[in-house]
C-alpha cells in the first residue's frame, strides 16, 4: 500500500475550509497536477455517492508528459470535518479538517494499492510517484491557505 499526507494550518474556520476543499470546480486554481474539475452524472455538490471528473497533467520542466481524466466518487462527506473520495476505483483521497487555535489544520492524504511488485517498483522507485504526490499535495494546501487568508 502506498500512502502519503501533507497538512497546513489555515486561519479560517473548518466550515469555510470545507466549502473550498469540496468545490471540485476550483481545484485547478491550486493544484500543480489537477487542472480542472466538474461534477458529473447529475451531481452538483459534495454528498456521498456524488461523482466528479478531474482533468490532470504531469508537467516536468515546463513540458507536459501526460494528460488524463479521472472519475471519482465521494465516499465520506462530513461538513467541516472530512471529505473523501475514490478516484478510478483504487486511489483514496481524504481531506480532514481539525479546529486549532487560530483556524483549521487541513490534512490531505492518499492511499492506493499497486497491482504487482513490478508496478510498485516502477511507481515507487523509478517514478517516485508517492513522494511527488506528497510534494504536490503540500503545494495545493499552501495555495488553498494563501487563497483563503487573502480574502477579507
Amino acid at each position: 500500500m502506498s500512502t502519503g499526507a501533507a497538512s497546513v494550518v489555515i486561519g479560517r474556520d473548518p466550515a469555510t475550509v470545507f466549502a473550498v476543499v469540496t468545490d471540485v470546480t476550483r481545484m485547478g486554481e491550486w493544484s500543480p497536477e489537477c487542472t480542472a474539475g466538474r461534477w458529473v452524472d447529475g451531481a452538483n455538490g459534495p454528498t456521498v455517492g456524488a461523482k466528479f471528473e478531474g482533468d490532470n497533467a504531469l508537467v516536468i520542466g515546463g513540458i507536459t508528459l501526460k494528460r488524463w481524466t479521472t472519475t471519482s466518487e465521494v465516499t465520506e462527506c462530513d461538513p467541516g470535518r472530512v471529505f473523501a473520495f475514490v478516484a478510478e476505483g483504487y486511489t483514496t483521497w481524504r481531506y480532514e479538517m481539525e479546529p486549532v487555535d487560530g483556524g483549521t489544520r487541513l490534512t490531505e492524504s492518499f492511499a492506493f494499492e499497486t497491482a504487482s511488485a513490478v508496478q510498485r517498483f516502477l511507481y515507487e522507485t523509478v517514478a517516485r510517484r508517492p513522494s511527488s504526490m506528497v510534494k504536490g499535495m503540500q503545494q495545493t494546501l499552501d495555495a488553498i491557505k494563501a487563497s483563503l487568508e487573502s480574502e477579507s
